[in-house]
């Protein structure tokens, strides 16, 4: 029995893996640091990542569907419905604005109701009034895909941490849903384990996935640390600067800039003949200068970004992602 793939129609793709007709499904991976790669998840997974949602949000709800279905979190949003019965409101097509939102919203049956967005939706609801006020009738706000800073943060947030190998978010607000494993291997990267994971990749390449002590893992691209059972994820390992034999993790210095007013921020490093690496950030929007400075200066000496670039956009991939490389194309351009 082959995977039902996303890409040719998600809702005919999530309903062939629930009605048994499909192996489960397939979702390409956004293609961040390298090739889209097709990952292959079983009808199983699907369920245990529905049923474990589920039950660390206290019960099933209505749904936004705000997110691509052609995404594992957007199909997530039609399995639960599914599964659940429950209603799914859909969100227009074009782009995502605050004044959309809120239509869309108004459109909702009465109850409880669940929505999944990507960080740069929650950070313009939030600078809306309308869309800061639609936000809040929602039970439960899902985050993921990346970081997002802690302060002004509506109390219905829950930030999620998972990808499509994972069959979306397994880690809610640095805690692992139930089943699901997490630990770091020797390197920092964070590892994860359940009933969740994928069955593998498309292309037969399953390095990523290895059996520890008899449990099936799956070995992220992502630097961790936990505190106390809780996972705090610091980014990838593949982003991380060494600048003068010192590591930088970039998240925290974009969660910086992006608290002092930036829109979004990419911080990466470039070729530096004394440093190795130096630390140059690309914001995106119009921040005050003085509020950009303060963040900086609030961090290690070795972490303050050598130069701002300001950008209109973020240059992002066809998932919305940061395009990391592109990013540091821009940085290195500008000092020239």
């Amino acid at each position: 029995m082959t995977y039902a793939p996303l890409a040719a129609g998600p809702d005919r793709a999530v309903a062939a893996a629930l009605a048994g007709h499909a192996a489960g499904i397939s979702v390409n991976t956004s293609g961040s640091t390298g090739v889209p790669r097709e990952v292959l998840i079983p009808t199983e997974a699907v369920h245990a990542a529905v049923s474990l949602s589920s039950r660390r949000l206290g019960g099933e709800a209505g749904w936004l569907l705000a997110i691509p279905p052609e995404r594992i979190g957007g199909a997530l949003v039609l399995a639960r419905a599914a599964l659940a019965g429950a209603p799914v409101t859909r969100m227009p097509a074009g782009p995502f604005t605050a004044a959309a939102f809120a239509s869309a919203v108004a459109r909702m049956p009465a109850g409880p109701r669940h929505v999944s967005l990507v960080p740069t939706q929650v950070r313009r609801l939030l600078a809306d009034p309308a869309g800061r006020d639609a936000l809040a009738t929602f039970d439960a706000v899902l985050v993921g895909g990346a970081a997002l800073p802690e302060h002004d943060a509506p109390g219905n947030l829950v930030r999620t941490y998972g990808m499509s190998e994972t069959t979306g978010g397994c880690v809610y607000d640095g805690t692992a849903l139930d089943g699901v494993g997490v630990r770091l291997g020797d390197d920092g990267r964070v590892m994860l384990a359940g009933p969740t994971l994928a069955a593998g990749y498309g292309d037969g390449d399953d390095a990523a996935f290895e059996v520890v002590d008899g449990e099936r893992w799956f070995v992220t691209s992502d630097l961790g640390e936990l505190h106390d059972g809780r996972l705090r994820v610091l980014g990838r390992a593949d982003h991380v600067i060494n600048t003068g034999g010192v590591k930088v993790h970039p998240q925290r210095v974009e969660l910086a800039l992006e608290h002092a007013g930036a829109a979004a921020a990419a911080v990466v490093g470039v070729p530096d003949p004394e440093w190795g690496e130096r630390v140059v950030a690309v914001v995106e929007g119009a921040p005050d200068d003085a509020a950009l400075a303060a963040a900086v200066a609030a961090l290690p000496a070795y972490a303050r970004p050598r130069r701002i670039v300001r950008a209109e956009a973020l240059p992002r991939t066809a998932g919305g992602k940061i395009d990391r490389p592109a990013a540091r194309a821009l940085a290195s351009e500008e000092e020239r």
